[in-house]
């Protein structure tokens, strides 16, 4: 792990903890190009009223307004969560270079934990690496369900 992985899933960490401020599931994203943060992105699904805010997303979203590219070739997206499906795809087809996230979501995440998307010829470009701040990480998410169930 790279002390600078660290600082950026830190940041995404930061933006899992307003999320659950809200009352959103905690999780947290950021896209890093040339060892800058370009764009962040939080989940707003209950507040905007729309199954596409996850955080992924709205980071994607907004590093393709910030660069003027879908490409983001030489973009790095940290996220504290094992992506689903519908965010898997867009890292995909925007063709970010690196993924690095921190819990594994073994129900909906599809990385590695049920579909095992990024072992397959769709993705061979992409480096991806888990488990980074993974205990902090899956403590938010935890901590944020019990407290809800209460």
């Amino acid at each position: 792990m790279r002390e600078k992985d660290t600082f950026f899933m830190r940041q995404a960490i930061e933006l899992a903890k307003i999320s659950a401020d809200e009352l959103e599931v905690p999780v947290g994203a950021v896209i890093v190009c040339d060892g800058e943060i370009i764009s962040v992105g939080r989940n707003k699904k209950e507040l905007n009223k729309n199954v596409l805010c996850h955080a992924e997303i709205e980071a994607i979203n907004s590093a393709c307004t910030k660069l003027k590219n879908w490409r983001l070739c030489n973009c790095e997206l940290f996220v504290t969560l094992e992506p689903c499906l519908m965010c898997t795809g867009a890292i995909i087809n925007s063709r970010i270079s690196r993924l690095i996230y921190g819990a594994s979501d073994l129900k909906s995440g599809v990385c590695e934990s049920s579909l095992g998307i990024f072992n397959s010829r769709l993705s061979t470009a992409i480096k991806v690496e888990k488990g980074i701040l993974e205990d902090e990480c899956s403590d938010i998410l935890k901590n944020f369900f019990v407290k809800i169930r209460k």
